[in-house]
């Protein structure tokens, strides 16, 4: 049977610009070519899911406009379902404005728009979490909605997972809420209330989250690959190398693919090296959306990399 997710997330549009370089506070950069690329943390994972084999069901909450059309449309187009999307009335759709620099590394700024109306009025249209083997969210949804999610999660004693991006102060209240959080290293240190300026090592960050009440952490640490942390172990799974293009939704794809392994039965650790195959095949696309990868790239990459 196909594992089925459940997605409680965001859907934005992106506006795409590339650029020689990021600019310097005060600093106009000439860009080059701009477009709009569907995105969201939610959408692009909700996506990813579905890329990866997983029958999914998304939550979230749009614009009755041009994008939010768009948006809506592009989940059903790769086999999202989207019974539980509300149209908002009178807020637009979410945006998110995207630099890429020529190395392929980005800066966003995020709308949120109809997104910050999603809430628990929404979670209860879905009938009943148990029907779901993971749950999948974000900290681009509302806290309220977030913090809901993993309570019926847990109340319905299925998986959840959260994509602890982008943080926020009222973020730390929710380290122990998911059964798998994964932050990369500088989400990581937001929610431990740690400058981004301070070094601190991965170990120590992934040690400092199971103090905090995480219950088992996966720390994206980018090129380097990422560390699997629970309360009595801690392990690490190489990076795969790739020449990277667009790094934008390579963390999404990487979360997704994690969560849809965990859903069929994989172990964490496993289901990590699922994850950074998927983000690095994610990184070789221009594009959040359009570089979800599809399970049996995935699985072929794996397999010429020797990791299958």
């Amino acid at each position: 049977m196909m594992p089925r997710v459940l997605v409680v997330g965001s859907a934005n549009m992106d506006l795409v610009v590339k650029a020689p370089r990021m600019p310097v506070g005060g600093e106009t950069v000439m860009g080059g070519e701009f477009s709009t690329v569907r995105g969201g943390k939610g959408a692009n994972q909700a996506i990813a899911c579905a890329r990866m084999g997983a029958e999914v069901w998304m939550v979230g909450c749009v614009g009755r406009d041009a994008f939010g059309e768009a948006l809506v449309a592009g989940l059903e187009a790769d086999g999202v379902r989207c019974d539980y999307m509300r149209r908002h009335p009178t807020a637009p759709s979410g945006i998110a404005v995207i630099l890429i620099d020529a190395s392929g590394e980005n800066s966003i700024v995020v709308a949120t728009g109809a997104n910050a109306e999603l809430g628990e009025n929404d979670l209860r249209q879905v009938p009943g979490f148990s029907a779901f083997d993971v749950v999948l969210t974000q900290l681009e949804a509302p806290l309220g909605a977030v913090r809901a999610t993993l309570a019926r999660a847990r109340e319905a004693g299925v998986t959840s997972v959260l994509d602890a991006g982008p943080p926020t102060e009222a973020a730390k209240a929710l380290v122990g809420g998911p059964d798998v959080i994964s932050p990369n290293e500088t989400e990581a240190k937001a929610l431990l209330g740690i400058p981004v300026t301070e070094e601190l090592e991965p170990t120590e960050a992934a040690d400092r989250l199971i103090a905090a009440g995480a219950r088992n952490v996966v720390l994206k640490l980018g090129a380097e690959g990422a560390l699997v942390a629970r309360p009595d172990c801690m392990e690490r799974v190489p990076a795969f190398k790739i020449d990277p293009v667009d790094t934008t939704g390579a963390g999404d794809a990487f979360t997704a693919a994690l969560a849809v392994s965990l859903a069929r039965g994989d172990d964490l650790v496993r289901a990590t090296t699922v994850g950074a195959a998927a983000g690095a095949l994610a990184a070789t696309v221009f594009g959040a959306a359009p570089s979800m990868p599809m399970g049996e790239a995935v699985e072929q990459f794996m397999r010429e990399r020797g990791a299958s």
